[in-house]
């Protein structure tokens, strides 16, 4: 199972072996914070740790066989285990026909070949946590869940997906941003795309959300003005290029998505933001196809240009890309 349906159904009794495995470090911290819980009881002295490349199978065995103290059962945990397993494997295969019935052995890896012996004896009699990454619509829903079973806060879809582009994929930085807004907002508020924008990026993440509307709407004095802003501030133009490329190249693939359903469809499968849809429709139509099917070549070529294939100054790449954009050229 996913560690995501894990968490929100946590079995009342836990398999001797435990198999954590994918590259999202914050769903296995919370996987193995919940098994410390219920296993061990969050007692330390149930609990060792060994770390995988230097890890010896009959001392990691030898502790699974030593009956705890003070709790019922002892956890033990093989953190960075690929090699491990990798070298150990057949030995391991019949440790999980015959396991120590007073412990827990919890395999940390970041590969699971779910063809192998070893993963199907784990996934009949053991327990198989994917705590691969997010993505797409399920990232969204965790952000949504999270925000709403831990911190008590009502996460606005457009915001969530705002907190990603700024913020990236990984779940504990996520996390982090969540516990801010929900701080800011206030118990049992709700976060909108507004709080994001004023708590996550700060003014000049505003700015440049600022800059790229009035670039979709049309005021392009506007836009070159809140350019000059960010510059004068020492932004740099390549981040700048960023943000800007965060929007045009949803509304690029919004235009090639239409070709072939309607256009509002094809603005939600291109994951813009929900209340800049009809803004985002009027621009479309407003500069038409041609210009729509130079947005990505527009945002290559000035990307190239800021990397030193252009002699022109950072200002003026990025005040003609605007320009262009805005379907003034």
């Amino acid at each position: 199972m996913h560690a995501v349906e894990f968490l929100k159904q946590v079995p009342d009794q836990i398999p001797p072996v435990a198999v954590l495995w994918g590259a999202q470090r914050h769903l296995k911290q919370s996987v193995l914070a919940t098994l410390k819980r219920i296993v061990a009881n969050d007692d330390e002295t149930s609990m060792i740790s060994f770390a995988g490349p230097d890890a010896d199978l009959q001392t990691v065995t030898d502790e699974l066989r030593t009956i705890s103290m003070w709790g019922d059962r002892r956890l033990v945990i093989v953190d960075d285990a690929d090699d491990f397993v990798t070298k150990y494997r057949a030995r391991l295969e019949k440790y999980v026909d015959k396991p120590a019935t007073k412990s827990v052995l919890v395999l940390d890896v970041k590969t699971w070949t779910k063809t192998t012996r070893l993963a199907k004896q784990v996934a009949a009699s053991g327990l198989d946590v994917d705590c691969s990454e997010l993505k797409g619509a399920q990232l969204q829903k965790w952000l949504q869940d999270t925000a709403r079973d831990t911190y008590q806060q009502t996460l606005a879809r457009d915001a969530a997906v705002l907190l990603v582009d700024l913020v990236g994929e990984d779940l504990g930085m996520l996390d982090q941003e969540l516990s801010k807004l929900g701080s800011y907002v206030g118990a049992g508020a709700r976060i909108g795309i507004e709080d994001v924008q004023k708590l996550v990026g700060g003014w000049r993440t505003e700015t440049t959300w600022a800059m790229t509307d009035a670039v979709r709407d049309g005021d392009v004095a506007f836009a070159l003005g809140a350019l000059d802003q960010l510059l004068t501030a020492g932004e740099p133009g390549l981040k700048l290029l960023g943000g800007i490329s965060v929007v045009f190249k949803k509304l690029a693939k919004a235009a090639d998505l239409s070709r072939n359903m309607p256009l509002d469809q094809a603005m939600r499968q291109s994951a813009v933001f929900p209340g800049a849809i009809a803004a985002s429709q009027s621009y479309l139509r407003r500069i038409g196809r041609p210009q729509a099917e130079q947005i990505l070549s527009r945002l290559l070529a000035t990307d190239a240009g800021l990397k030193g294939d252009s002699r022109l100054s950072e200002r003026i790449q990025l005040e003609k890309l605007l320009i262009e954009l805005a379907g003034r050229l």
